[in-house]
């Protein structure tokens, strides 16, 4: 069985984009437009480049060394 929302959350958003979103967008467009604006970023700061080789461990490895993992059940 499927649950309410996961029916009527969908229905709900077709309405709108089918109907009610032609009719409201261009009173709501000028407001949006204020708040989200189309200008690029000017000099995006240079991203720093990871200088740490790669040893081809996967999980577990730090920059200090490989972890020790000390046994649970010591007999």
């Amino acid at each position: 069985m499927v649950c309410i929302p996961c029916i009527v959350i969908p229905v709900l958003l077709w309405v709108y984009k089918r109907f009610l979103e032609p009719v409201l967008y261009p009173f709501i467009s000028p407001i949006i437009s204020r708040f989200w604006r189309k200008t690029p970023l000017q000099d995006a700061p240079q991203e720093k480049t990871n200088t740490a080789e790669c040893n081809g461990a996967a999980n577990g490895s730090t920059a200090n060394g490989p972890k020790t993992v000390a046994d649970k059940k010591a007999d």
